[in-house]
């Protein structure tokens, strides 16, 4: 059986149709897919399956998806899995919240089914066929990256990191002192780069300096290069 079909999605979304169409397009595209309504069976479903990948309806009648979103993402066993928000709210700081809270993608309402399986296949693709570094510990000032374990640890602190913060750190510990500029950023953190997604990617590095920095808010790791993009300052050790 080839390695696609064993993969698993947990879609959740209150509205059948959508599931109905999200599903059938997912099936095709070789994935095993699980299906939950509303927030509450969600959460029983993660606890209970193996799931690759949660894709998540924002509002949901119960529980909705910032506060499962939550829930995984301080999860000991769940908290490295990648998640895609779907969310029918226009407002970026809906979108934002989502991002900050630690999912990995969102997917504005209406969508193309088509534009979902692909994201859902380039996030998977990233997460599991990332071509390791040719050193399997990146170290930089505090900062150490563990490959085979996939931790990473600042000043001997190990940093709980989602899927995507993961990708950007070993993007900016393989090369630091590098500027990467905003698309090359996204095509290697999300496995594309759409127009309009520099909100995605500035919220993503909010995240990482709040986990990795002394002071976010004068971050001595990760610098802006104004109209470029970022880069990831210290000493290779």
């Amino acid at each position: 059986m080839d390695k696609i079909e064993k993969q698993r999605i947990l879609l959740v979304d209150d509205d059948k149709e959508i599931v109905r169409l999200l599903r059938q397009y997912l099936e095709q595209a070789g994935y095993t897919v699980l299906a939950a309504y509303d927030g509450t069976t969600a959460v029983q479903t993660l606890r209970r399956e193996e799931v690759d990948l949660l894709v998540l309806d924002l509002g949901l009648p119960d529980r909705d998806g910032w506060e499962i979103t939550r829930l995984v993402r301080t999860d000991e066993r769940l908290g490295a899995l990648p998640i895609i928000m779907l969310t029918a709210r226009i407002e970026d700081s809906d979108k934002i919240i989502g991002l900050e809270l630690g999912a990995d993608d969102y997917v504005p309402k209406p969508f193309n089914a088509r534009e979902v399986v692909a994201r859902v296949r380039a996030l998977l693709r990233r997460v599991q066929m990332t071509a390791p570094p040719r050193s399997k510990i990146l170290r930089v000032g505090g900062l150490s990256l563990d490959w085979d374990r996939r931790e990473l640890t600042v000043d001997g602190r190990t940093v709980a990191l989602t899927p995507t913060e993961y990708a950007l750190m070993v993007t900016f510990l393989s090369t630091p002192n590098t500027t990467f500029d905003r698309e090359e950023l996204l095509e290697r953190a999300l496995g594309y780069a759409y127009e309009g997604m520099s909100r995605t990617l500035d919220t993503h590095i909010k995240n990482l300096r709040q986990k990795i920095e002394a002071d976010p808010k004068r971050p001595s790791y990760i610098q802006t290069v104004h109209r470029v993009g970022y880069r990831l300052v210290g000493e290779k050790r």
